[in-house]
């Protein structure tokens, strides 16, 4: 009996710590109960995290008071990390496009690893940008191809974060002429077009009893952060293609369209080990990028690999993310 018991106490261990991987509440820096701030009107946080940090404390910097700035979204904001770095930090709320897990420009990818590398694809057409069991991220390129050139230069129009039976899409309205004052972000989800409120809590939500959604702005306009609960959280900005830009690098753009595009940066909280996608496969432990390095525009190939039949479509030749039975895909 006392074999039995134990064989049978091993296997309710590893079963247990199976589901928690695979169903997490929550990523470790951000497993944390939000207390009642000080009187100075700084922020505070109790972390239930396990390691170090568990059950401290932690208060945010004088600098940086509080998690959303109302006043002025432009200021940094506090952020809390209860994952073994345990600190309380003051950090740009907007896309770094040199940081780990960016997007940005025509389109150029800072991996998971560090490692930055550009992929081209072909205008009009859809890739993975990031396909896991319980997560999918397709990118749709817009482009131009100048006279005498071989392939078109490229840029990410917009993005569809598939998850559980939902589906979110962020995107940049094609612009004649740039303003930078005026909003030209779209926001759908699971295809009805939403509303960013732009006072108050400034922020969308919502809240299936699974996970909790928000999209909230961290500007005027132009500029959110998207936080899908244990899964993924994104900076996202709208950007253009100035006169300047244009003619450095020598696009050849119509005036008639300023190809507004999304700069965006990554962060993922439960990807498996065998993550997939342009910039997935980049957070795979033990993951050796095939990009020849001190080259200007170090290339990343697998268009082939990674392209999608739509933006709403998580099947390629590689992918792994499944809908739920009923949910019906694009």
């Amino acid at each position: 009996m006392g074999r039995r018991n134990l064989i049978l106490s091993v296997g309710l261990l590893v079963l247990f710590i199976s589901m928690e991987k695979k169903y997490p509440h929550d990523a470790a820096s951000t497993n944390y109960d939000i207390l009642s701030p000080l009187p100075s009107g700084q922020e505070r946080s109790f972390c239930r995290a396990r390691g170090k940090c568990h059950y401290r404390t932690l208060t945010c910097p004088a600098q940086c008071a509080q998690k959303k700035p109302k006043k002025n979204k432009k200021q940094k904001g506090c952020f809390i990390d209860c994952s073994s770095k345990c600190e309380a930090s003051c950090k740009w709320r907007r896309p770094k496009c040199n940081g780990n897990g960016a997007l940005c420009y025509d389109p150029r990818f800072v991996g998971g690893d560090g490692v930055m590398f550009y992929f081209h694809g072909a205008k009009g057409s859809d890739f993975a940008i990031v396909s896991d069991e319980n997560l999918h991220i397709n990118g749709h390129l817009i482009g131009t191809r100048p006279q005498g050139r071989t392939r078109d230069y490229t840029w990410v129009q917009a993005l569809s974060i598939m998850f559980d039976s939902h589906t979110l899409v962020l995107a940049a309205k094609k612009v004649t002429h740039w303003t930078a004052d005026i909003d030209a972000l779209i926001v759908k989800w699971d295809g009805e077009s939403i509303n960013i409120p732009t006072d108050g809590e400034a922020e969308w939500k919502e809240n299936d009893g699974q996970r909790e959604v928000v999209i909230e702005r961290t500007d005027d306009v132009n500029t959110v952060r998207v936080t899908v609960q244990g899964l993924v959280e994104m900076d996202i900005r709208v950007a253009s293609i100035g006169k300047k830009e244009n003619k450095i690098h020598n696009y050849q753009l119509p005036s008639d369209d300023a190809f507004a595009h999304l700069e965006t940066q990554f962060k993922f909280f439960d990807l498996s080990d065998d993550v997939e996608g342009i910039l997935g496969k980049t957070y795979r432990p033990g993951y050796v990028s095939p990009v020849k390095r001190g080259v200007p525009m170090p290339m990343m190939g697998g268009e082939d690999k990674y392209k999608t039949a739509s933006l709403y479509s998580p099947a390629c030749k590689v992918c792994r993310f499944q809908r739920p039975s009923g949910v019906a895909t694009a």
